[in-house]
Formats: C-alpha cells, sequence, structure tokens
C-alpha cells in the first residue's frame, strides 16, 4: 500500500483553484496500489456506504482473477471484500466493471458484465457484510448483456443499462434500458436501435440518472443520426425520445461518444465525451431537459493538452457546486489529470498525473469519475501506474480541497412520509434535522448514518442536521416529489 502524508505531493499540481472556484491549495495522497491478487482495473466510481467507507468495483484480479468488491477507509485502510467467479461455472457473475449504488435498504446493488446463468452478466445484491445475492442473469436476448449501471428511483425499484444484447447494430447487440426490483423481477423497457440506421443511438456504457421531472435521462456511446451517440430521456413506463445527436456538427465539434450525465442544481443535465472538438480529444457539455446542448469546454485547449483529453467518466457536482472530473489523458505528464470545472465552463487542472516518478507511482490514465465523500475530500482511481509491479492494474487516489465535511441524503429525492437516510460523519448526539428549514422526525442509527422522514410541508431545499459539532448541511438539494 502506498500511504503518502497528504501534504507531500500537493506541488505538483499544475494549477490552483482561484477566481470562481474559490478553495485552497489540493493536497493528493495514493492510497492503494493494485498489484491483481487486490484487484486491477477499477473501471467505475466509488459510492460512500452507511458506515462512513467508500466501496468499489475492480473489473479484473482478485483471488479469481474475474474482479472484486473493495472496501476503503477514509484514512486509506484497503481490504477486498468479495471475490467474483467464486461460484461454478461463475454463477456469482464476473467482470465488474459499473459502480455500487447504496440502497435504501442499507445494502449494495450492482452489476457485472460476465458471469451468471447465461454467461452474460448478472445484477447482484451484497449486504454490507459482503454476502452477495444474484438477483438477476441476462440471457443476451431480448433482456440484453453486459449491464453497466444502476440508480434507486423514487419507487424503489432499479433501472440501468445494458451495453450489449437485444438488437443489433455495428456487428454486436445494441443495449437496452431496464427496470429491477429488489427482488429480482426484470422487465426490458426498451431495445436500442429500434429503426434502421440506429437513430435511437446504440451500446450505452453508463446507466441512466433520475432528473427532477422523474424522467430518466442517460447517453449512447453510437448511433444517432450523426453517429456520435445520443442523449435520451426516457419516462419509467419505457417511452424514450432522443433529445441530442452527437456529432452532428461539422467536424464533430459538439463531441462524440458520451459517457454518463449528472443533473446540476440548475436544472440542467452535465457530462463528457470522450471525442470530437480539439483534436478529437472531448468535451464537457450541458443540456437542457429540453434537449438544447452547449458545448462548455473542448479539451485539447492549451498547449500540449495541459487541460487534459478523453473525459471518460460521469461528473460530479460537488458541495462548493461546480463539477469534478477526471481526463484519461494529456495533462502534464500525459497520463491524465484531476479537474474541477464551473457550470459556466470555468476549467481548473486540481492535479496531473505521473508526476512523481518515471514509472509512475502515483498512478496513471483515471479511467473512472470521482467520488465526493461526507468528510468533504474526493476520491477515485486510476487503471494504470502504482508502486507495484503490476503497471496495468491501477490505484486508488484521494484529493482534498479542505471542503467541509457535508451531509447527503439517499435517496436525494423522496416524498411527504418517506423515510431516506442521511450519510455524514460524527452524527451521534445530532438534536435537530430539517428539510428545508421544516423539522423532521429522526433516529441516530450510527455516527455515519441518520434516518429520517421527509416532513408534511416540506419544499425542494437543504437539509441542515445539527450536531454537537455543528451544523452540517446537505451537498445539494433535497428534491420534494408531489
Amino acid at each position: 500500500m502506498t500511504q503518502l502524508a497528504w501534504g507531500k505531493m500537493c506541488i505538483f499540481a499544475a494549477f490552483c483553484l482561484a477566481s470562481a472556484i474559490a478553495a485552497p491549495a489540493q493536497v493528493f495522497k495514493s492510497i492503494e496500489s493494485f498489484d491483481g491478487p487486490n484487484g486491477a482495473a477499477p473501471n467505475a466510481p466509488m459510492v460512500q456506504g452507511t458506515d462512513g467507507n467508500l466501496y468499489g468495483t475492480a473489473a479484473a484480479g482478485g483471488a479469481i482473477g474475474e474482479g472484486e468488491v473493495y472496501r476503503v477507509t477514509p484514512e486509506g485502510g484497503f481490504t477486498v471484500i468479495y471475490n467474483f467467479c467464486t461460484l461454478a461455472n461463475c454463477a456469482d457473475g464476473s467482470q465488474p466493471y459499473g459502480p455500487l449504488v447504496l440502497a435504501t435498504d442499507g445494502n449494495f446493488y450492482g452489476t457485472t458484465g460476465g458471469g451468471g446463468a447465461h454467461s452474460r452478466g448478472t445484477v447482484f445484491k451484497m449486504t454490507p457484510q459482503a454476502a452477495l445475492t444474484t438477483l438477476y442473469s441476462f440471457t443476451g436476448n431480448g433482456d440484453g448483456s453486459a449491464p453497466v449501471g444502476l440508480v434507486q428511483a423514487t419507487d424503489g425499484s432499479f433501472y440501468g443499462t445494458t451495453e450489449l444484447g437485444a438488437n443489433v447494430c455495428y456487428g454486436y447487440g445494441c443495449g437496452t434500458v431496464f427496470r429491477i426490483t429488489a427482488g429480482g423481477e426484470l422487465r426490458t423497457l426498451y431495445q436500442f436501435c429500434a429503426q434502421t440506421n440506429c437513430p435511437d443511438g446504440g451500446q450505452p456504457v453508463a446507466g441512466v440518472v433520475q432528473g427532477s421531472d422523474g424522467n430518466f435521462y442517460g447517453t449512447t456511446s453510437s448511433g444517432g443520426t450523426g453517429g456520435g451517440g445520443t442523449v435520451f430521456k426516457i419516462t419509467p413506463a419505457g417511452a424514450l425520445t432522443t433529445l441530442y445527436n452527437f456529432c452532428s456538427q461539422p467536424n464533430c465539434a459538439d463531441g462524440g461518444h458520451p459517457s454518463g450525465l449528472v443533473q446540476a442544481t440548475n436544472g440542467n443535465f452535465y457530462g463528457t465525451t470522450f471525442a470530437g472538438a480539439n483534436e478529437n480529444s472531448g468535451t464537457v457539455f450541458e443540456i437542457t431537459p429540453d434537449g438544447e446542448l452547449t458545448t462548455i469546454h473542448s479539451f485539447c485547449a492549451r498547449k500540449n493538452c495541459n487541460d487534459g483529453s478523453k473525459p471518460q467518466d460521469t461528473l460530479v457536482q460537488a458541495s462548493d457546486g461546480n463539477l469534478y472530473g477526471t481526463a484519461y489523458h494529456g495533462g502534464t505528464g500525459s497520463t491524465g489529470n484531476v479537474f474541477a470545472i464551473t457550470l459556466q465552463g470555468e476549467l481548473k487542472v486540481l492535479y496531473n498525473f505521473c508526476m512523481l516518478s518515471s514509472d509512475c507511482a502515483d498512478g496513471a490514465y483515471p479511467g473512472t469519475g470521482l467520488v465526493q465523500a461526507t468528510n468533504g475530500n474526493f476520491y477515485g482511481t486510476t487503471v494504470f501506474g502504482g508502486t507495484s509491479s503490476c503497471e496495468t492494474c491501477g490505484t486508488v487516489f484521494g484529493v482534498s480541497l479542505n471542503f467541509a465535511p457535508f451531509v447527503e441524503a439517499v435517496p436525494n429525492r423522496g416524498s411527504g412520509g418517506q423515510v431516506v437516510g442521511i450519510l455524514g460523519n460524527n452524527l451521534a448526539g445530532t438534536t435537530s434535522v430539517t428539510f428545508n428549514g421544516v423539522p423532521s422526525t429522526f433516529s441516530v442509527v450510527g455516527n455515519t448514518v441518520i434516518k429520517a422522514t421527509v416532513p408534511s410541508g416540506a419544499t425542494t431545499g437543504t437539509i441542515q442536521v445539527t450536531t454537537p459539532g455543528g451544523p452540517r448541511s446537505s451537498n445539494v438539494a433535497f428534491q420534494v416529489a408531489p
């Protein structure tokens, strides 16, 4: 394990946050170097659990070589908690390259890209104690194959996408959108490439996000009338609308091959494209729920691509209101960076990888997005580099900007009378919880989690928790549904 002091690597950052991105100098910390037996190829963002720790998946490595689930403490302790393909014929799944989601029942739900009863991937549930239950095994037919991510909706069910399966496009299956209950009942809502030449897109590489209007929004990495993928909206019943076709501008100035979306506090969605624009280096874009797209940053805009290139995962809106993400290539080390960008498009590079040494001991090529934990710090992974002899295994890292701790609701949307979880730190002794100023009934489950009831009459706004250490506010507004 690489346990560098938080202050050791700050001098290597190319830029400091300034102007509209106001924050102290950042501090980078390398937490773990994957070596194969402890995992490899972490291809999905991590998620915070009810115990305050972070949980993630590695698509390869582990005891069997078919991937794992791991846990990281905020202090940097690393533990492998489940190895996939431990059952005969990989009945428990293999290659989990999608992220975990923390559900309202306190368990984790996720997907594997392979394995299962038909070797086409699975949906699974895992308790915090690492007891795994396979909920569904994909067949590769009408239900798709190779699922890539889940989101728990306000109806309690999970919605997700498969990258492959169903209708054929480009020699492969084009993928689906599906709904699955916590009990494992799956329904395919939409099969991509339902029309000639795939004007509706195909092969989504990320899951969907539920918007404040109750519908789901996502992207496809290919197809559409421009050939560079699409942004789509789909209702809970499965009615799909294509909102935008990438590469519809000359020379793909609007970008191509998008990853997942995040809905920001202004109601619009933000995402990245892996290709298009300057030197085919990708973009950051904003799109309204009605489909009006604006490119707010085109990568490789600076000399030698010092602003980065090829972003390939979802952005996260942090407690300061700005967006944070990773670029897979570029930067002063040419192996990617961590960046912050305002909703208006002002971009600042926070850290450039491969700066410690020529063998990239700090990691290289961050292939996943970031998570902001309730302690205020950011955590992510790279798919190359590290201190182990396995140069292609990757690392886990943290970035501190000295942001204040906050609380986070799970889920972040609900109606009056619904019980939600509130994650945080040092919550024992909490004396009050309010939803946009309206008092709530609550119970302290532990030092890192509270259960609270959305009060009648509450409106969309900030959750505030009063603790012995002072008030803690939610990082984003809690959406009160009708």
